[in-house]
């Protein structure tokens, strides 16, 4: 078995969850606060997922791990597994809070045809969380090329 394999699951996994926990936790206090409808607050989740790319390719150059293409693909599960989670979680509030009316509420912001459901709500912030996990990787991998090496 390829322990370099391995090894690499638990350090995306950590970041992971450190860029859900982030997320969760904004979330929670921008609900507290009544702040929740302000989509430019709620775009600021993007700095959670910088900050968990960024920990994983540093973590990887620290222990040696100076392959492009290795830390991009780390990079990446680190950002969709952050992602995942946060959505995940949300759906579940969302259900909590009262489903399609909750979401209903968070969707007056963002240009729907008409009120959303909950499954059709996250689906679309899957794409949206998607699109920025590839560009934060990509930036944040660009930005530090001259630390990699290439085949």
């Amino acid at each position: 078995m390829n322990t370099a394999h391995t090894s690499r699951i638990p350090r995306e996994l950590s970041s992971g969850l450190l860029i859900f926990t982030g997320v969760a936790i904004f979330f929670l206090i921008m609900e507290l606060l009544n702040l929740s409808h302000i989509i430019y607050l709620r775009l600021l989740n993007v700095f959670f997922i910088l900050y968990g790319v960024y920990r994983i390719i540093m973590i990887n150059l620290a222990q040696g791990q100076k392959n492009f293409l290795y830390n991009a693909v780390s990079a990446m599960i680190t950002a969709f597994i952050g992602v995942t989670l946060s959505l995940a979680a949300l759906m579940i509030y969302s259900y909590a809070r009262g489903g399609d009316q909750y979401v209903a509420t968070l969707s007056e912001t963002f240009i729907f045809g008409a009120e959303p459901s909950v499954p059709i709500y996250i689906l679309c912030l899957l794409f949206e969380a998607s699109a920025s996990c590839i560009v934060v990787t990509l930036v944040l991998m660009l930005c530090m090329n001259s630390r990699f090496k290439t085949d």
